[in-house]
């Protein structure tokens, strides 16, 4: 399948992004007016799984059985697209039919693709827990996606838990949900988040020191 690749950001900047929770890149995106980068409904399908990455992002059409042919259910073209670190990010429209498993995560970690998040559903979660592969849906079922789902288009714009995601754009997930940040507010958004995680070290150590938790809230804005 034709496709254009993305745009990866500077290794360093991903070592910077890695270590810092969605809610601290929520709090920056505040400071930087960023009000629709936090995506709803799409939790980690088991417990410790995080990601951080690049968005490969693909598009799918959705159809009753026998709607579409097996080869139209692309699996394979999403991996091809995404090369080590990346994240694909699937806009399946809240789909109850899985388009991910097992299979499709042991070849994805193989790769060395970061993690996968779907607006719509996966399966296999013992092989993706026994791969400790990353995946992020808003359904897990059995029932698959094999002639009832198309991908149409691999790195398009894409909606996905709520938001509008952009090839390219840095995608974060872990216990708490998953967080976009648009690829030219990559630098200024991490420079907040870190600044807001100084905020949340100090005021834990100076809690440890006597401070109570309101007072902890009224010295530190970004906590």
């Amino acid at each position: 399948m034709d496709h254009p690749d993305i745009d990866r950001p500077d290794p360093a900047l991903m070592g910077r992004i890695a270590p810092i929770a969605t809610s601290t890149f929520a709090n920056a995106f505040d400071k930087c007016r960023l009000f629709h980068s936090v995506m709803a409904g799409i939790p980690a399908v088991a417990p410790g799984f995080a990601l951080s990455g690049p968005a490969v992002t693909v598009k799918l059409s959705v159809g009753e059985p026998r709607t579409y042919t097996s080869e139209d259910f692309a699996v394979g073209a999403m991996i091809d697209a995404a090369k080590r670190g990346d994240v694909i990010v699937i806009d399946g429209g809240g789909s109850r039919y899985s388009t991910w498993g097992g299979m499709a995560s042991f070849a994805a970690k193989m790769k060395g693709v970061a993690g996968i998040v779907v607006d719509g559903a996966a399966r296999d979660l013992e092989e993706m827990v026994e791969f400790d592969f990353a995946v992020f849906s808003r359904h897990m079922v059995p029932t698959t996606g094999r002639t009832r789902l198309k991908v149409e288009a691999i790195n398009v714009p894409v909606r996905v838990g709520g938001i509008d995601v952009n090839p390219g754009d840095i995608i974060v997930g872990d216990g708490t949900g998953v967080i976009a940040i648009p690829k030219a507010r990559a630098q200024e958004v991490t420079s907040f988040a870190e600044k807001c995680q100084l905020d949340d070290n100090a005021a834990m150590e100076d809690m440890k020191n006597g401070l109570t938790f309101s007072q902890a809230m009224a010295k530190y804005r970004n906590i």
